[in-house]
């Protein structure tokens, strides 16, 4: 049930890539993936503010530490999660991203209760994500909300323009890509503001100004995007 490791860990998806992580978030996230901290996580926060970044990162950390590791999204075991946790028994940390997908099936939750207790007993570092935090989460079994609500919660909040400057910034200059800030501003006037969104259209970017060796301007955007 993991993931290609390509896929698993995207060189864009680093601690040091995160834009506006709260106060002593990343710190508690690396104490995790090392082994360093003993207290889960459960990271809580709306679509597009990095639970999945997040995510991807302690395990990326993780393993490059020499530690088995193993990131699912919950999306794709829903209706089946006894038997993709199952093959998690022996990892040193596992991150379940997207709690929402289950919450409700009783059967799901039954299974998530049940790895929670086995991973704990192990020793497992485990790190939870959800768009909502477990006492807001519609599960139905009251004894998994409660092992949920001991994790230590770190709250994502949506970036702000300023914020979603920077990223561009930073996954700009990570592809070695030349974009002044007209360009960025330009870009978020009139594209998808949705990080995801924003991401695979800096990969089109790159493709496109590296086929013509153009810088990427306003003038380039222009005819790449709107043809004109």
């Amino acid at each position: 049930m993991q993931l290609p490791l390509a896929l698993r860990f995207p060189p864009d998806q680093r601690f040091d890539t995160f834009v506006g992580a709260p106060a002593g978030a990343l710190e508690q996230l690396r104490a995790l993936a090392s082994g360093a901290g003993s207290d889960w996580l459960y990271l809580a926060g709306p679509a597009s503010t990095g639970k999945s970044h997040l995510a991807l990162a302690a395990c990326a950390d993780a393993q490059a530490l020499g530690r088995r590791v193993a990131y699912l999204p919950l999306a794709s075991a829903a209706g089946r999660m006894e038997d993709a946790l199952s093959a998690l028994d022996d990892y040193d940390l596992v991150a379940l991203d997207g709690l929402d997908a289950v919450a409700g099936r009783r059967e799901d939750e039954q299974a998530l209760f049940d790895f929670h207790n086995r991973a704990r007993d192990a020793g497992t570092a485990v790190l939870y994500s959800a768009r909502v935090p477990a006492v807001e989460l519609p599960v139905t079994l009251p004894d998994l909300r409660s092992r949920l609500a001991q994790c230590v919660r770190v709250r994502l909040q949506p970036l702000d323009d300023e914020g979603r400057r920077e990223v561009l910034r930073l996954r700009a200059r990570r592809r070695g890509l030349q974009m002044d800030a007209a360009a960025i501003d330009w870009l978020l006037r009139r594209v998808d503001r949705e990080l995801a969104s924003l991401t695979g259209l800096l990969d089109r970017l790159d493709r496109e100004s590296l086929a013509a060796q153009r810088r990427i301007t306003v003038p380039f955007l222009r005819k790449v995007l709107v043809g004109s």
